[in-house]
């Protein structure tokens, strides 16, 4: 939404600053890994090792089995809430943010309707309830149970099913730090023995939002959890809260506590997994993202991990692990100076201290961006 008011505005690169700061990214933080995944209200977790790569991003003590030991604790899980994939969120959170989202899961539904034509959905969440809490399940254990039932619906829309009408945990060890594990669904309420929030508070979770994301817009909260309608959220807590512009007018809420650096505060380059929250967590993603480099961390339906340079989405990297060794190559979207280089080249290797496993010597390399 234009802003029709006086706002102060604020330039995309002080928004690029200020979310930096906010997400842990200006210097390894002094943090546990669960308040950490507390603070960032989750972690894009797609596939198992992202999670890890995130924090070790952002932390200044983090080691993988900190991570490792809370999922296996069940302090924290992965689960399917936000924009429908699969994030990584501490037990309190999975109970909070699951259920606040729930309706966009639900209009998930309409997608798979004609596969699931004749299907009763009250009955289908009761059996898959009921079939993954006596043990956790498979996937296709899941579709085989149901098409008893339904022998005609089809089969991946009765799983899909499951999943948007249930808040379905993976089990451990899927998710554990190098660990390999099937993926074997239960309730959240069964895996962490809590009970959802009856009525979220979408207000606290707005105000966790700015302090993790901001300053934002009402339409970037809404492209961060895939909800609608949240402007009415954002006019309630008005009073507690600034209201900026960016340079195109859109107005801007934000924590009057909340860290806004100046726009020269330095931003160290920061190596960053595929489905960074980062840099999906906005509609408007110029504070990160250049005209030029926008487009170019995916290749069909593979996502890259990626690296900022002042800042700024500015190329992607890669592993290559063997039992002899790891080699991780950067690839630059552009040409970075001598000095630009050796800051890359220095926090790849301590990334590497913190994720590479242990006796396995390491290496460094600078490459270019496959066509």
């Amino acid at each position: 939404m234009a802003s029709t008011s006086t706002n102060p505005v604020l330039s995309t690169r002080a928004l690029g600053r200020a979310t930096l700061a906010r997400q842990l990214l200006l210097e390894p933080a002094a943090m546990s890994a669960k308040d950490a995944v507390t603070h960032l209200l989750g972690l894009q977790a797609q596939n198992t090792k992202p999670p890890y790569y995130a924090l070790a991003a952002r932390l200044a003590d983090f080691r993988p089995e900190h991570l490792s030991t809370l999922m296996e604790s069940r302090e924290v899980a992965r689960i399917v809430t936000l924009r429908s994939t699969i994030h990584t969120h501490t037990a309190e959170d999975v109970l909070t943010l699951r259920p606040l989202v729930q309706p966009a899961r639900a209009r998930e539904l309409t997608i798979f309707r004609e596969g699931l034509d004749g299907v009763d959905l009250d009955l289908l969440a009761d059996l898959s309830r009921a079939l993954v809490e006596e043990k956790p399940r498979t996937p296709k254990e899941i579709r085989e149970a149901l098409l008893v039932h339904w022998p005609d619906a089809d089969p991946q829309s009765l799983s899909v099913a499951a999943r948007c009408l249930l808040p379905l945990v993976q089990v451990t060890p899927r998710g554990l730090w190098r660990r390999s594990g099937q993926v074997r669904l239960t309730t959240a309420q069964s895996w962490l023995d809590m009970a959802e929030e009856a009525e979220p508070d979408v207000d606290s979770v707005v105000l966790r939002y700015l302090a993790a994301f901001g300053p934002a817009s009402v339409k970037d909260m809404q492209t961060w959890c895939g909800l609608t309608r949240l402007r009415d959220a954002f006019e309630r807590l008005r009073p507690r809260l600034l209201a900026f512009q960016d340079d195109n007018g859109v107005e801007l809420f934000d924590l009057p506590e909340a860290p806004r650096p100046d726009d020269d505060t330095p931003a160290p380059p920061r190596f960053l997994p595929e489905f960074d929250n980062l840099l999906l967590s906005h509609a408007d993603r110029r504070r990160f993202v250049s005209v030029e480099a926008k487009n170019r961390t995916w290749k069909g339906n593979q996502a890259f991990s990626v690296f900022l340079l002042d800042g700024l989405l500015a190329g992607l990297w890669r592993l290559e692990e063997t039992k002899e060794r790891t080699t991780m190559t950067i690839q630059p979207f552009g040409r970075p100076s001598e000095p630009q280089r050796a800051a890359l080249a220095e926090e790849a290797e301590r990334l590497l201290r913190v994720t590479g496993e242990e006796g396995v010597p390491f290496e460094v390399g600078f490459g270019v961006v496959d066509a």
